[in-house]
């Protein structure tokens, strides 16, 4: 059996490093599995042991990184940014104050002790990985940077390496910090007490101690920490961190609510109905934590690339000495000084932080919107999709919201006198159909009838004067040859035919017009008759619609569009009927599927709020995070070939290689945090 844990970590601030602790504990023998979320700062661990864990953990980490420090989650850290600034501030003055001493030994003391509180850090952090891992990284190339700078003479110049340096990783991990606050923000639902009701009193307890059937009292303001039902009390609720809607949700007794929502006003008291484990917030909060284990293509791209590319570039700048200085006899001093602007500029920074920055940020704005991605490689596959396929019952239309259409069969009556018995008897029953028929003769004359009776599932029969009106199933009615349906009998002679049709859902036409503006082609596969199917396809303005399916004919179709599209196919069903679709579909976006662990479980996305504009927002989310990364690549990339060029011609100096390392990360990283905000979808 393996038990679960869960650490926080302080001072990673590298992507890479946080990949290199990751393969490091799964290759610890006492850990089942492993993995580290530098988005959330945080490791997940597997293992067969109960104790000792922690420090298993820490052992691991410091031997990896020895800056990373692993905590509990509740704790708190920020001694190193202190340190780091206070670092900055000092070796900033003792370089300030070398620059009026004139006396050459106290001048030379001082510029001394600055590279060495300054260069303290990234040099540690670089013989460390040297050492035990025997890898390098972009410490090592900013420390032969300013070591080399400093031995050719370019002393100031290598100072302002690492000055520039330091504060940009200082200001990059503010920002980084600053992009993970506002997207755990997003998901902050999760409870931190139950009030449990033992013998009317009540007592504070963790809501995973809570049983299912057990009462819990939720108090006004309180979050609701489990699922159950209302036994006690009416109050309105605000579910703006499970849907992402800001209206307010009326409940009372009877009402089923859920986890992860805030009490507005009364007192409500509860009847549990899930234990924590399985319950909603339980089963967001995992699914949002674990999202950024599920990497992207461009993100395993840019992981992978991170171990080669810097020994890479280090073999680069040698090898652009050796050219410089044998084949173009420049001194060595000016190739040296060359090779070390190379290797400033080649620093990979920005790539390797804004990439997932940007998946992770895209992650969380969904989120914020009451749509919950699995995994980045799902996020930027749905920038891609071609095609979406709708199921229809539940997704694009509402059983709770049924519409009609009277067929008038006995055209010897008069229309007026069919409405006229169809509304009378109809606004006596309860049923969905019934309503749905009063709605539509709303402006109908109704008259007095008599010996109304109404059997469950089959109809309804009364009287109207002299006449016996039955109105229910070609069963009921007890007619042969007729298709199924509801049909109305006047005196046992078939007057008319009543076409019930699910309501569709409102936006649906306006989505189903946008997507198509996106240039995403659409199309409905439904297990309803023909006619039924065919007009809400028609109404909605949908491409293509294929109708009478069973599960396995939705399968196969879905196959051939596939193949048909390059697998760049969405299926968009309620995650239970329509689990084998949701399945081999790209993407598997569950509608509607608010507390279903089926629904989370059969789909890649689940829409929380039963919103069809949601999938819209989901297409533009994704698509403007694939746009800010390939801006992010294009524009660090661009100016590090750009830096390059000039400084091969003699330029470019230190000063504009680090702009085009630090100043370029600073950049990128700003413009990811344009995801989260709320003008971009």
């Amino acid at each position: 059996m393996n038990y679960k844990y869960k650490y926080k970590l302080s001072n990673l601030d590298c992507p890479n490093c946080a990949r290199k602790i990751e393969v490091a504990l799964n290759k610890c023998k006492d850990i089942t599995n492993a993995s580290v979320n530098f988005a959330k700062l945080e490791i997940n661990v597997e293992t067969p042991l109960k104790n000792g864990v922690k420090k298993i953990v820490e052992k691991v980490v410091k031997a990896t990184d020895s800056d990373v420090k692993v905590l509990d989650l509740n704790s708190k850290d920020n001694k190193k940014l202190i340190f780091d600034i206070t670092r900055l501030i000092l070796g900033i003055v003792l370089f300030v104050i070398s620059l009026f001493i004139k006396n050459n030994l106290i001048k030379e003391i001082f510029i001394i002790l600055a590279y060495l509180i300054l260069l303290f850090r990234v040099l540690k952090k670089a013989i460390l990985m040297l050492i035990k891992s025997f890898s390098i990284d972009e410490n090592l190339l900013v420390s032969i940077s300013c070591i080399g700078a400093y031995l050719t003479n370019n002393i100031h110049e290598g100072l302002m390496v690492i000055i520039l340096y330091e504060i940009g990783k200082i200001l990059e991990s503010m920002a980084v910090n600053n992009s993970r606050k506002s997207i755990s923000e997003l998901m902050d639902i999760k409870p931190d007490y139950a009030n449990l009701l033992i013998n009317n009193e009540i007592k504070v307890v963790n809501p995973e101690t809570v049983k299912i059937d057990d009462l819990i009292l939720i108090k006004k303001g309180e979050k609701i920490p489990l699922d159950g039902i209302v036994v006690k009390g009416s109050s309105k609720l605000d579910n703006k961190a499970l849907t992402g809607e800001s209206e307010l949700v009326s409940v009372k007794e009877g009402a089923e609510v859920l986890s992860g929502g805030i009490n507005i006003d009364d007192i409500l008291t509860l009847k549990v109905t899930k234990t924590y484990e399985n319950s909603t917030v339980a089963n967001i909060l995992s699914l949002v934590e674990n999202a950024t284990d599920r990497k992207a293509k461009t993100e395993n791209f840019v992981s992978k690339a991170a171990k080669i590319y810097t020994p890479i570039i280090l073999g680069l700048a040698i090898f652009l000495t050796l050219i410089l200085t044998l084949i173009f006899k420049m001194p060595f001093n000016k190739a040296i000084y060359r090779s070390l602007v190379f290797l400033v500029v080649s620093c990979p920074c920005a790539i390797a932080i804004s990439v997932p920055l940007s998946y992770f940020s895209g992650i969380g704005a969904s989120s914020k919107e009451g749509i919950l991605i699995k995994g980045s490689d799902y996020l930027e596959a749905s920038s891609k999709i071609k095609e979406i396929i709708f199921d229809k019952t539940g997704t694009l239309t509402n059983e709770k919201s049924k519409s009609i259409k009277i067929e008038y069969l006995d055209l010897e009556r008069y229309i007026d006198d069919i409405n006229t018995y169809l509304v009378s008897g109809e606004e006596y029953s309860n049923h969905p159909i019934a309503k749905a028929i009063v709605k539509e003769l709303k402006d109908a004359k109704k008259i007095k009838i008599t010996n109304f009776k109404e059997y469950p599932g089959e109809g309804i029969s009364y009287n109207i004067g002299k006449k016996k009106i039955k109105i229910g199933t070609r069963e009921f009615l007890k007619k042969e040859g007729f298709i199924d349906g509801t049909y109305m009998t006047i005196d046992n002679i078939v007057a008319a035919k009543i076409n019930v049709y699910d309501g569709i859902k409102e936006n649906a036409y306006d989505v189903i017009n946008n997507l198509q503006k996106l240039g995403i082609n659409t199309m409905m596969f439904t297990g309803d008759k023909k006619d039924i199917a065919l007009s809400t396809s028609e109404e909605l303005g949908i491409n293509e619609c294929h109708y009478e399916l069973m599960p396995q004919d939705k399968f196969d179709l879905l196959t051939k569009e596939l193949e048909k599209y390059d697998n760049n196919v969405a299926f968009v069903g309620d995650g239970i009927n329509d689990a084998p679709s949701l399945a081999l579909a790209k993407i598997g976006i569950s509608m509607g599927s608010i507390g279903s662990a089926s629904a989370i479980e059969a789909s890649d996305i689940v829409i929380m709020n039963d919103n069809l504009d949601s999938i819209t927002k989901l297409i533009k989310i994704s698509k403007k995070t694939n746009q800010i990364i390939k801006q992010n690549l294009i524009f660090a990339i661009g100016i590090k070939v750009l830096v390059l060029l000039l400084s091969a011609f003699g330029i470019a100096t230190m000063w504009e290689a680090v702009f085009a390392d630090t100043g370029v990360t600073l950049l990128t990283i700003l413009n990811t945090t344009r995801i989260l905000k709320k003008n971009v979808h």
